[in-house]
């Protein structure tokens, strides 16, 4: 029995020109998929709108993956490429299982000797990290620091030392709405020499990418509420 393949597909960061970030290579390798795990179905429909499917929206099947998915039904998601289809797997924004739902069923998937095929678009972290002029040989993704306020001055410090003692660009993200708050922090937190970029609607047309020091954003600190923001510290 042959199995299908799993294919990773990177999508749009928000609203903008899908020519300038998907590859027509990668929209012509799943224009004919008819399976898909996805995020969120109304985003994916969205998505697969763009890429000009050779398949109508009808007959294309979804299955909803997110963060309340329980691990133990994640081997019915692999059932299609059991049976010899190809499936994508698909995050409501950049690449899948970065940051996003998918991890665990990409290792099933290894398990049962599924060829995963990784296909190239944005990742936030990483356009981040080569615009930022900060450390690209030795870097650290920590996905969101805690919610409640003295957690997280100490993991802002604990960030800030390890930077130091290693020589490594910490990386991290917030929701939306606390940006702002994680912002203040990190200026209030950190010494003024450590390096701060602040990389906001990465590939979007109100694009902003900045580094400066912690002194310098106490004089000039942006409003990021709202906006998509990647948080990057060099102490």
């Amino acid at each position: 029995m042959t199995y299908g393949t799993l294919y990773l597909i990177p999508t749009l960061l928000g609203e903008g020109d899908i020519a300038w970030v998907i590859p027509t290579a990668v929209k012509q390798c799943i224009a004919d998929l008819s399976y898909y795990i996805v995020e969120n179905p109304k985003a994916a429909r969205k998505f697969l709108r763009q890429v000009d499917c050779n398949l109508s929206l009808q007959e294309i099947k979804m299955q909803a993956l997110d963060e309340h998915t329980q691990s133990k039904n994640f081997i019915d998601f692999l059932a299609p490429l059991l049976s010899g289809n190809n499936v994508g797997l698909l995050s409501e924004a950049g690449c899948p299982a970065v940051a996003d739902p998918g991890a665990g069923l990409i290792r099933i998937a290894h398990q049962r000797n599924i060829r995963v095929v990784p296909l190239v678009g944005p990742s936030s972290v990483l356009l981040a990290l080569m615009a930022s002029g900060l450390n690209g040989q030795r870097f650290m993704f920590h996905g969101y620091l805690p919610v409640e306020r003295n957690k997280r001055i100490i993991k802002i410090i604990q960030l800030e030392r390890e930077s130091v003692r290693d020589d490594q660009t910490q990386i991290f993200i917030e929701t939306p709405y606390r940006n702002q708050r994680l912002l203040e922090a990190l200026i209030q937190n950190c010494q003024n020499n450590t390096n701060l970029c602040i990389a906001s609607n990465i590939t979007l047309a109100n694009e902003q990418i900045r580094t400066k020091t912690v002194k310098e954003w106490k004089q000039t600190a942006p409003k990021v509420d709202k906006e998509l923001v990647i948080f990057l510290l060099h102490g």
